[in-house]
């Protein structure tokens, strides 16, 4: 499970504002369990990255992140790493019920769930692939594209499409005023 932590050079909740547009976290390391014992080191990809999330989430992050330390953990107290347990009682599956007493329709929810909404939602909102890569702490912008490949196959209409408005758009340009 990644580490979230909230951005150390943050003044607005300790979540770092970027460009007055859009909100960060970063990602600083990764608490896995070995048997009984989180052991901590770098990401997956060797590399710290910062995660955007929408401004709209900024209310509930912020007070996710209420008294606690500004360079500490998103998730649990603060200071101290969650561990990941498996099944029903799992504080993610808890979390999940929760949402799910409020809106019947949320479906059963993993982590990797949610990651790979947040790659299909950036993908089908036209995001640089490039900046998916990184977001996801991916190695190259190859192994995003054959890891979701499966999301780019709704896209071929509006591919057609697009080719189309181009197509007429350049004809009318080279057909002059009428």
């Amino acid at each position: 499970m990644t580490a979230l932590r909230r951005d150390r050079r943050a003044g607005h909740h300790g979540l770092h504002h970027f460009m007055g547009h859009y909100y960060r976290f970063s990602v600083e390391e990764n608490a896995v369990l070995v048997g009984w014992q989180i052991q901590v080191g770098t990401p997956k990809s060797s590399q710290r990255r910062s995660v955007p999330y929408p401004e709209g989430l900024d209310p509930l992050l912020a007070a996710a992140c209420a008294g606690k330390p500004s360079d500490g953990l998103l998730f649990g107290n603060g200071n101290t790493h969650m561990k990941k347990e498996n099944g029903e009682r799992s504080w993610f599956a808890t979390a999940v019920r929760r949402a799910q007493r409020i809106d019947p329709s949320i479906p059963r929810l993993t982590p990797h769930d949610l990651r790979h909404t947040a790659a299909s939602l950036a993908i089908s909102s036209g995001a640089n692939v490039k900046a998916v890569q990184r977001m996801l702490g991916h190695a190259s912008a190859a192994m995003t594209l054959d890891t979701y490949v499966d999301l780019f196959d709704d896209d071929l209409d509006s591919v057609a499409s697009k080719l189309n408005e181009a197509m007429v758009a350049a004809s009318l340009r080279h057909q002059g005023p009428t």
